[in-house]
């Protein structure tokens, strides 16, 4: 008589891990929260955003000069958005425009130059 024997997978009995359809949906869980996470760091790392995450005060301008310009500042662990379109066309209802420009020379002095 032929004995039936029964053989296991070098990685262990798999019978309960086959027939659960959820584990597949974990599985992806855990594959999109690395990616998500390497994509943020990604990202951090590209546009020099590194700032945020440091204990150090600073100002950032994007766009200067531009309608859409913007100032974020942080201090402590407030950051904060100043956007000066934004803030003349609700106080006075209309808005600016640019009328020169201000640099500032290696011993303090600021000298305007109009456009």
């Amino acid at each position: 008589m032929l004995k039936k024997t029964m053989r296991t997978s070098p990685l262990g009995s798999r019978g309960a891990e086959d027939d659960d359809p959820m584990s597949v949906v974990s599985n992806l869980f855990d594959v999109a929260m690395v990616f998500a996470v390497a994509l943020m760091v990604a990202l951090v790392t590209r546009y020099n955003m590194t700032e945020m995450f440091s204990q150090e005060d600073f100002t950032m301008v994007k766009n200067p000069g531009k309608d859409n310009m913007e100032i974020i500042t942080k201090e402590g662990q407030k950051i904060n958005r100043y956007t000066p379109s934004e803030d003349q066309s609700q106080k006075s209802g209309n808005r600016g425009k640019r009328v020169g420009i201000a640099y500032e020379l290696e011993n303090g002095e600021i000298i305007y130059v109009p456009e």
